[in-house]
This record gives C-alpha cells, sequence and structure tokens, in this order.
C-alpha cells in the first residue's frame, strides 16, 4: 500500500522560487486537473502569464516527493490530461524530477523556455 502523504512534497513555494522572479504565477488551489485520488493531492492549479505569453494560460503542477515516487506516478498525468485538455494537439508538458508541468498549450517560446529553466533549478537533483 502506498502513503500518498509520503509521496507528496508539501512545499512548492519554497521549490518555485526561481518562478515567481520570472513570471507572474498566482496560485489556485482548487482545480487539479482531473479527479485522480492520488495525484491531486500532488497538484497545483496555476494561472500563468509573462515574457511573451500575453494572455494567462491554465498551468497544472505536479509535485512529487522524490524520484521514485516520480518514476511511479509520471505517466499517469498523461492520461489525467485527457480531462482538461481542449486540443491534444497543442498539450504542452515540460518536466524535471520530481515535477512535471502541463496545460493547453500552445506556450509561447520565452514563457516555455523560462518554465523549463526554473523547474530545472526547482528541482536540483531530482531526489
Amino acid at each position: 500500500m502506498v502513503n500518498i502523504a509520503d509521496d507528496m512534497c508539501l512545499r512548492p513555494q519554497n521549490d518555485l522560487t526561481s518562478l515567481n522572479r520570472t513570471l507572474n504565477f498566482p496560485i489556485n488551489n482548487d482545480a487539479f486537473g482531473c479527479n485522480d485520488p492520488v495525484l491531486n493531492p500532488t497538484a497545483i492549479g496555476l494561472d500563468a502569464s509573462g515574457l511573451d505569453q500575453a494572455e494567462p494560460v491554465r498551468l497544472y503542477l505536479y509535485i512529487f516527493r522524490n524520484r521514485e515516487t516520480y518514476d511511479r506516478l509520471r505517466s499517469t498525468i498523461d492520461e489525467c490530461a485527457r480531462s482538461f485538455v481542449t486540443d491534444p494537439d497543442t498539450f504542452e508538458s515540460i518536466e524535471s524530477s520530481p515535477f512535471v508541468m502541463a496545460g493547453q498549450g500552445p506556450w509561447a517560446p520565452q514563457f516555455k523556455t523560462a518554465l523549463r529553466e526554473a523547474l530545472t533549478e526547482a528541482a536540483g537533483t531530482g531526489d
């Protein structure tokens, strides 16, 4: 049996400081993308804009406790995305263990690069 509480990292505001320096990120905890009892505790809904992304886009940030949990649950996010993506051809995601950020695209190039860089920085060694 998996202890979901042990699989979560509950301090995203500490891990994503670099995102706050780069982008406008009001955090909304009201939507998690899909109704998955394992993924929901790991997810944060974000309305984000900045750089060349003028219009806010809805992003879902999944934060896993460590690389083992990330490896075990990563593929479930793609299944979850089917419930919130309106155009599969423009679905976007970036990942750097223990984080995955997903949402409806397309995302503007500088915006996507900044997200990737910030996520990678926040992930550190990925453990």
